[in-house]
């Protein structure tokens, strides 16, 4: 086939086959998560499975094998890592496949909606308003053509592409039609790069994964000195070597703080599951993490306060006489990629004249109109009249009177010039105002009433009329909306005036971008939401950027969540899922670091007076289980709707360290005191005492970190007092784990000391705040 009818009528059917079967696709491989190997490796071959699994093996060998029912941990995290990774990667898949744009490619003369995977080498692709470039490629066909290449370069300036310019994946057309041919694809475009990153499931860096991380190899420091002490001290004590060696195992268990970084997984896990069911597409986890941390909301007025879609209310003729009709129904039908004021009029207007179009500029954000010149019948501008026109015109007076009402108004105005001349459009005359009305969400003014109360403040930028965008933010009572400002009117250097306004009219894209990074040097969090291309720097540049789904590929390429019902009431529950991953990952963060902090003192002060350890392997597991491990679980899980703060790992340790070591002192005195003051008692009723004691106080430890204390809460805490009472009291309980509670004496020395502790515990917490 000749080069120039390639480039018209793109790829035979025959030609696609050819390219696809000597792998001259874009089919790169994309995982929204990873394999399952990944998967399974990650969540067994861990640190602390590893020990755990040393100290199950010398259990194993020395019994009984009781004392190793800690190693069912390693099964049940690894398998409840597992699942619910699977899970959380089998919805990311299926909404990222929802939410994947289609290119429109030409084969066999022929218009053909494709997946991005399915483009191959010289295919013709079409480019419209909004439209990613999703491989490298060649203009083959231009139509003002201007392409936003500033993900690529950095340079915020649409540049105009003629035939024979070359593209490049991750740009994205602003304004304009054309199509290209693709030249390289698959690996060698980088719109491979950027696809595989913008899908990929991850926990990339956020506050409350590095603080775990931190705290985690802190514990790996502390948990080498502290578990040779106490195998040295039992190896070299009275014990015989099976006995020292399950006092070291008791002793080296918990202070492995083996289910943090699991309930931490399990947390985001299910809330990136509950937001999918939300039709709500997290494309990073700490995205979760990062809108409830957020203070200010930037959102764009259309498509985010409201509806995309718009219906013509009124055409009003400026000259006596004058019919706009025939010139809307022309300039609708020239344009062929219509915007959403565009399909109003054409839906308005749809039977065209049928003039000829000897140029066309179609609209872009950056010089707020649209142009059509039609020979003998004119040439025809529709865009802002605050814009178009000068200040003292009685047209422009009449527009801002209506756009005062939250109507969108337009000016059709008759240009001097052809609209593709340099220095369009020249002088225009105001032939008629074309009013639209949009549609606001039902669910914006509650949307808004939630963030106010939340303290969260929003700021509606837009590239709208400034007045028109304040009656519609006022009509949804957002405070601060009776005083819009106008961002042409704004300093080039951005201060306070982004601090105090809250809605912004005929804000540039650049100017978006500017007023997210002012908000950002003043200290605030801030999220952007918005779904056209004039949104995606700002998007790019805020803390956390929230795309449409039915907004433009670039936006939702660029956002780290994407609505993908078109529902900005979904980031209430956004924000939710985030503070209740926080609050609860802090919660149960709290329970472990306790256990570790009791655990490595115990063994230094066990292993100083060379004392027998007190517990056996089963004791701690026993209490872990009912103080920590399955109350952590729900508490993991639970609702919380405390706000996000800086300072994760400082909270945490300002807790657990002061706890823990009144923690460890108090069952250590216990045992101490049962041992030396009530003599007679046996190795078993001085352990008891010891578990006892322990066993109160961390369960102390759970009310605090469970507070407030609702009713479920206080049904799980007294079930888990329940269980051990039945383990301490009951025969065979008794007997399983090797508890005496038969010493009037040592029991009642375990609760008085573990009563102390409590108030000490008390005391300590008013202390540190």
């Amino acid at each position: 086939m000749p080069e120039a009818t390639r480039q018209e009528h793109g790829l035979t059917s025959e030609q696609v086959r050819d390219r696809v079967a000597d792998g001259r696709t874009n089919d790169v491989p994309t995982q929204a998560g990873r394999t399952l190997g990944d998967i399974v490796r990650s969540n067994v071959l861990t640190r602390f499975n590893a020990v755990l699994g040393a100290l199950f093996a010398v259990i194993v060998v020395v019994g009984p094998l009781k004392d190793g029912l800690f190693g069912l941990i390693i099964v049940v995290n690894s398998l409840i890592g597992i699942v619910q990774e699977l899970r959380a990667k089998q919805t990311l898949e299926r909404l990222a496949i929802v939410g994947e744009a289609k290119p429109v490619v030409w084969r066999d003369g022929a218009r053909t909606e494709v997946g991005a995977s399915e483009v191959v080498l010289d295919d013709v692709l079409e480019l419209g308003t909004g439209d990613n470039v999703v491989v490298d490629g060649v203009v083959v066909g231009a139509d003002a053509l201007e392409v936003d290449e500033s993900l690529l370069t950095g340079e915020a300036d649409p540049v105009v592409k003629h035939p024979g310019d070359p593209v490049m994946s991750g740009s994205f057309a602003v304004a304009g039609t054309g199509r290209y041919r693709a030249t390289r694809v698959g690996r060698d475009a980088y719109a491979a790069k950027l696809a595989e990153e913008a899908s990929r499931f991850t926990l990339v860096s956020s506050e409350l994964r590095a603080g775990i991380d931190r705290i985690l190899r802190f514990v790996t420091w502390i948990l080498l000195p502290a578990g040779a002490l106490i195998v040295y001290s039992q190896l070299h004590g009275n014990e015989d070597l099976p006995s020292a060696l399950r006092g070291a195992v008791a002793a080296l268990v918990p202070m492995i703080p083996e289910g943090l970084v699991l309930l931490t997984s399990v947390a985001f896990a299910v809330g990136v599951i509950r937001l999918g069911q939300r039709n709500c597409l997290i494309q990073e986890l700490p995205a979760i993490e990062g809108l409830a941390r957020v203070d200010v909301v930037c959102a764009d007025k259309t498509g985010t306060l409201t509806e995309n879609g718009m219906r013509l209310t009124e055409v009003r003729p400026l000259f006596a006489g004058f019919e706009a009709a025939e010139v809307l129904a022309a300039f609708a039908a020239a344009d062929p990629r219509p915007n959403a004021s565009l399909q109003a009029v054409a839906e308005a207007h749809p039977n065209p004249p049928g003039w000829p179009v000897t140029a066309f500029a179609a609209f872009s954000s950056a010089r707020k109109w649209s142009g059509a010149s039609f020979g003998p019948h004119g040439n025809w501008v529709l865009g802002a009249a605050d814009v178009l026109l000068p200040a003292a015109s009685a047209a422009l007076a009449a527009a801002e009177e209506l756009g005062a009402q939250g109507l969108r108004v337009l000016l059709l105005a008759r240009a001097s010039v052809p609209v593709d001349a340099a220095g369009a459009p020249g002088e225009v005359e105001p032939m008629a105002l074309v009013v639209l009305a949009q549609r606001v969400r039902p669910d914006a003014g509650e949307t808004l009433e939630y963030f106010a109360g939340q303290g969260v403040a929003v700021k509606v930028i837009s590239g709208d009329n400034a007045v028109a965008v304040g009656a519609v933010a006022a009509s949804l009572g957002l405070v601060g909306a009776t005083a819009p400002v106008d961002a042409r009117r704004l300093p080039s250097t951005l201060g306070d005036e982004v601090e105090e306004g809250t809605v912004f009219g005929r804000v540039t894209p650049a100017q978006k971008r500017d007023m997210v990074g002012a908000l950002q040097a003043r200290g605030h969090t801030v999220a952007m939401t918005g779904d056209g291309v004039n949104d995606v720097l700002a998007l790019k540049d805020a803390d956390i950027g929230v795309a449409m789904g039915s907004g433009s590929p670039a936006t939702r390429a660029v956002a780290q969540i994407v609505l993908l019902d078109d529902r900005f009431a979904t980031l209430p529950f956004v924000v939710a899922e985030g503070r209740r991953v926080i609050g609860n990952v802090e919660r149960v963060a709290a329970l472990f670091l306790v256990k570790t902090v009791y655990s490595v003192l115990l063994a230094v002060l066990i292993g100083v007076v060379g004392f027998p350890f007190p517990f056996q392997p089963l004791h701690l597991t026993l209490i872990g289980g009912l103080t920590i491990g399955i109350p952590a679980f729900f508490l993991a899980l639970a609702p919380n709707g405390d706000r996000a703060r800086d300072g994760f790992v400082r909270r945490v340790l300002r807790m657990a360290v002061p706890v823990g070591a009144v923690a460890a002192v108090a069952t250590f005195a216990a045992y101490w005191t049962s041992r030396a003051v009530d003599n007679g008692t046996t190795q078993a009723q001085d352990s008891t005492t010891a578990v006892i004691t322990l066993f109160v106080i961390a369960l102390w430890v759970l009310v605090l970190v469970a507070r407030p204390l609702v009713w479920w809460k206080l049904a799980l805490i007294a079930t888990m007092a329940a269980l051990f009472l039945v383990a301490l009291l009951v025969p065979f309980g008794q007997s399983f784990f090797e508890l005496d509670p038969t010493n009037a004496s040592s029991v009642s020395t375990a609760v008085v000391t573990a009563l102390v502790a409590v108030a000490a515990i008390g005391f300590v917490r008013r202390l540190l705040p």
